[in-house]
């Protein structure tokens, strides 16, 4: 029973630091756009919410929005498997794909602010990391996924 607990706090650990790389991994996104494109700070509210190319902003803006729901549900089926299979790495599984299914949302702000300098990209970022915040690893998780009848 002991290597038991110990394998699932080792698994657990690995989980955060794997989400807090790729969770850091935004903010070094905002640094970039910060020294590559400084002019996307200085925000002016009479520009237009879709920018200078609409289509590109609703086509990218539906993308992020099915990319964040589709994180969702399979983070939910892979959790479901590794629980019915009793498989730890599913688990590690669920999460990564979750996380990189968000990572894609904030790339999206990023091809629009090199594409257009589209100002609201801060709004791709913010849906980005309210799916990574909702990824963060759960210990249950990984003990329900291990626990062997």
């Amino acid at each position: 029973m002991q290597n038991q607990n110990t394998s699932v706090e080792q698994t657990y650990k690995t989980l955060v630091i794997i989400w807090a790389a790729l969770f850091l991994s935004q903010f070094l996104f905002l640094v970039l756009i910060y020294f590559v494109r400084p002019e996307v700070f200085r925000f002016d509210f009479n520009q237009p919410l879709l920018g200078k190319n609409p289509e590109i902003v609703i086509a990218l803006a539906f993308l992020a929005i099915t990319e964040f729901v589709a994180s969702l549900v399979l983070r939910r089926k892979f959790l479901k498997q590794a629980v019915a299979g009793h498989n730890v790495g599913m688990v590690q599984t669920a999460m990564i794909i979750g996380c990189s299914l968000c990572e894609a949302i904030s790339l999206f702000g990023l091809l629009l602010v090199f594409l257009q300098s589209y100002q609201y990209f801060f709004l791709f970022f913010a849906l980005a990391i309210f799916g990574f915040i909702l990824h963060f690893p759960r210990r249950d998780d990984v003990t329900a996924a291990s626990y062997k009848k």
